[in-house]
């Protein structure tokens, strides 16, 4: 049987913590920061881990992590 592609667009953008929850960056921190309010601008710092079911459709991305 064939190897899975992994998406280069999920490999790019998601990575996975030590106990395989995956790891993202919160958005809307790109342009137009000055209609967001402080507090959301702090918050969308670093990273976030991803609800279980948006984390499912990205594990379909990445067969082999």
């Amino acid at each position: 049987m064939q190897k899975l592609k992994t998406k280069s667009a999920a490999k790019k953008r998601f990575s996975f913590t030590s106990t395989g929850k995956v790891q993202a960056q919160p958005a809307f921190k790109r342009h137009n920061l000055r209609k967001r309010s402080q507090k959301m601008k702090r918050q969308a710092r670093g990273t976030m881990i991803l609800a279980p079911g948006d984390a499912k459709n990205v594990l379909k991305y990445m067969p082999y992590r």
